[in-house]
C-alpha cells in the first residue's frame, strides 16, 4: 500500500505539471505566428489599396483592409540583395556588408529568424533568397537559385537541389502551404514567403495571357521627361525607349531571328526551359503579336508607346497571379483558424518604375523606387485595428517589429525601430522625422550613379558623389511631387539646404555611415 504522504506528493506533482503546461500554453498563445510575404520589384502604384489606376488586387488589399496600410514606407537601398540583408538584420548595408548584389551575405551575423528560432519559433523560408550564401536561422528552407525562373524553376531544399514543374508563383505558394500542413502545431512559427514576381522579365502564367489585352494604359505625366537640371538622370540606362530589350523584355522572339537584340540569347535560354505544353500556349499567344509587330514597322513615339503597353500588360499579368496566390495563403490561414493568432505582412523588396520618367527598374532615390508597399495585419488580440499609418518607416524596422511581437529582446546593433507602437496607436511624437538612403551599385547595367540622401515629410536632398559626377539635387515634394524641378541651385534655398545637410550628417553619424560624406 502506498503511503498517504507519497500520494499527496504525487498529486502535487501532477498539479504542478498541469499548471506548468497551462502557463506554457498561455505563453505560447501570447506569441503570435508571423507570415511575412514579400514580392520582388512590386510597385505601390500597382496595388489597388494605394492606387486603382492599373489593377485591382483584392487579396493584397485585404491585408490592408483588415490591418494597417503604411502610406510612407521606404527602403534604405533600392536593390534586391541589399534590401533583403536589411530586412533580415535590421541594419543598413554599410553595417551588414551587403552593399550590392555582387557581395556574398555574411550568414554568420545576427538576423531576426535566428533570434526567433532560438526563442522556440519554427522558422521557414520559401522562395527567393538572392544572397549567395546559404540561408541560416531556418528549420526549413526551399529557396530559388539566384533570381530563379518563372517556369519550372530549380529550388535548393535544405541544401539539396530539387526540380519543380509549373509557374513559380504557384509553386512557391504550394510549398508554403505544404510546410504549414507539416509544421509542429504546438509551436509558434515564422514563415517567410518570398516571391520572384514581379522581377524582370515579367513572364506571365499561361492562364493569364489575355488579361489586359484591350486595356489602354495612360502614360504617367513624366513619361517623356528630358531630365533638365538632373545630370544623374541623364546618365542612367533604364529607359523604356532606349534600354528595354524587344526580345528579352517584350518577348518578340521571332522564329526567323530577324529581331536581333543584345539580350536575345538570354531569353532564348529562358524560353527553352518551358515544357512542350507550356511552349505551345506561349507560341499561340505571342507569335501573332510578333508577326503584327514586324509588319507595323513602328518608330519613334509610336514604338516607345507600344513598348510601354507591352511592358505593362506582362507586368500586371504577373501581379494578377501574385494576388491570386496571396489569396490562397490567406484562405488557408482563415480556414485553419490561424488568422486569429498570426501577424500577416505584405511588402516588396523595393518599389519600381511603371513608366515614370520614362523608366523601368529601380535604384534611384526618387519616389517610385524609394517607396515600397507595406501592410501589416495584426490580430485584434495583439492590439490590431484597421488604420492608415502616416509616419515614415523603413525596411530596417521589420526585424525589430517581429522580435518585439514575439517578446524577444531587440539587439542594440539593430538600427531600425519596432513598428508596434504605430500599430497600437500609441503616441508617435518621438518617431523619426526623416529617413536616410544610400545606393552603392555602380557601374552596372543601368548605370545609376552612387548616391545618398535624406527625405523629410516635405523635402528630399540627394548627393550623387561618384567620381564621374559630383552633383546635388533638392526637391520640394509638396509643390513638385513628380520630382521634375531640381531647386538646389536656387539662391533662396540656401538656408533650407544647410538645414537639410546638417540633418543629413546627423543621420549619417547616427547610422555610422560617415566614410563617404563629402560636404
Amino acid at each position: 500500500m502506498i503511503p498517504k504522504q507519497h500520494i499527496y506528493l504525487y498529486i502535487t506533482f501532477l498539479l504542478v505539471i498541469a499548471i506548468s503546461c497551462k502557463e506554457q500554453k498561455k505563453t505560447e498563445e501570447k506569441r503570435p505566428n508571423i507570415v511575412f510575404i514579400m514580392s520582388d520589384d512590386h510597385s505601390y502604384q500597382t496595388i489597388s489599396a494605394y492606387d486603382k489606376t492599373y489593377i485591382q488586387t483584392p487579396n493584397i488589399d485585404r491585408i490592408a483592409k483588415e490591418g494597417a496600410l503604411f502610406t510612407n514606407s521606404f527602403v534604405t537601398n533600392s536593390i534586391c540583395g541589399p534590401s533583403r540583408a536589411v530586412l533580415l538584420t535590421g541594419t543598413f548595408n554599410h553595417i551588414n556588408g551587403q552593399i550590392n548584389n555582387a557581395v556574398t551575405f555574411d550568414s554568420a551575423q545576427v538576423t531576426f529568424p535566428k533570434l526567433l528560432q532560438k526563442a522556440g519559433y519554427q522558422t521557414a523560408l520559401i522562395g527567393k533568397w538572392h544572397l549567395r550564401s546559404e540561408p541560416t536561422g531556418f528549420d526549413h528552407y526551399d529557396r530559388l537559385i539566384g533570381q530563379g525562373d518563372y517556369y519550372n524553376s530549380t529550388f535548393i531544399k535544405n541544401g539539396k537541389k530539387t526540380p519543380s514543374k509549373g509557374y513559380v508563383t504557384d509553386v512557391i505558394t504550394d510549398k508554403s502551404i505544404d510546410w504549414l500542413e507539416q509544421r509542429d502545431t504546438a509551436k509558434p512559427f515564422s514563415l517567410m514567403i518570398h516571391h520572384k514576381t514581379a522581377h524582370r522579365v515579367w513572364m506571365p502564367n499561361t492562364d493569364n495571357f489575355h488579361l489586359f489585352d484591350s486595356t489602354n494604359f495612360k502614360t504617367p505625366n513624366t513619361f517623356f521627361d528630358t531630365y533638365v537640371d538632373r545630370l544623374a538622370a541623364q546618365h542612367q540606362k533604364m529607359s523604356i525607349d532606349k534600354d528595354m530589350d524587344l526580345v528579352y523584355d517584350l518577348k518578340m522572339l521571332d522564329s526567323l531571328g530577324e529581331i536581333k537584340t543584345p539580350y536575345r540569347h538570354m531569353f532564348e535560354n529562358m524560353i527553352a526551359k518551358l515544357t512542350p505544353e507550356q511552349r505551345k500556349k506561349w507560341d499561340a499567344y505571342y507569335n501573332p503579336i510578333i508577326e503584327a509587330f514586324k509588319k507595323q514597322g513602328l518608330q519613334g513615339k509610336d514604338l516607345v508607346l507600344w513598348k510601354y503597353k507591352r511592358y505593362m500588360q506582362d507586368y500586371l499579368r504577373c501581379i494578377y497571379s501574385l494576388d491570386q496566390n496571396i489569396g490562397r495563403v490567406l484562405n488557408y490561414l482563415e480556414t485553419h483558424h490561424l488568422l486569429e493568432n498570426t501577424i500577416v505582412v505584405y511588402t516588396s523588396d523595393q518599389g519600381f518604375y511603371m513608366g515614370e520618367h520614362g523608366w523601368f527598374d529601380k535604384r534611384f532615390m526618387y519616389e517610385q523606387s524609394l517607396r515600397t508597399p507595406l501592410m501589416i495585419r495584426v490580430p485584434k488580440k495583439y492590439g490590431g485595428t484597421p488604420k492608415n499609418i502616416v509616419p515614415m518607416v523603413q525596411n530596417i524596422d521589420y526585424a525589430p517589429t517581429f522580435l518585439d511581437y514575439a517578446g524577444v529582446a531587440i539587439p542594440k546593433k539593430m538600427q531600425g525601430k519596432s513598428l508596434k507602437p504605430l500599430l497600437n496607436n500609441e503616441d508617435n511624437a518621438s518617431w523619426r522625422d526623416a529617413i536616410y538612403y544610400h545606393y552603392y551599385e555602380y557601374p552596372n547595367e543601368h548605370m545609376v550613379l552612387r548616391h545618398y540622401g535624406i527625405r523629410t515629410d516635405r523635402y528630399k536632398l540627394i548627393h550623387f558623389y561618384d567620381k564621374e559626377l559630383d552633383s546635388w539635387e533638392l526637391y520640394d515634394l509638396q509643390n513638385d511631387p513628380d520630382e521634375m524641378q531640381n531647386i538646389y541651385a536656387q539662391k533662396e534655398n540656401v538656408n533650407l539646404i544647410n538645414e537639410l545637410k546638417s540633418k543629413l550628417k546627423e543621420l549619417q553619424v547616427q547610422y555610422k555611415d560617415t566614410d563617404r560624406s563629402t560636404f
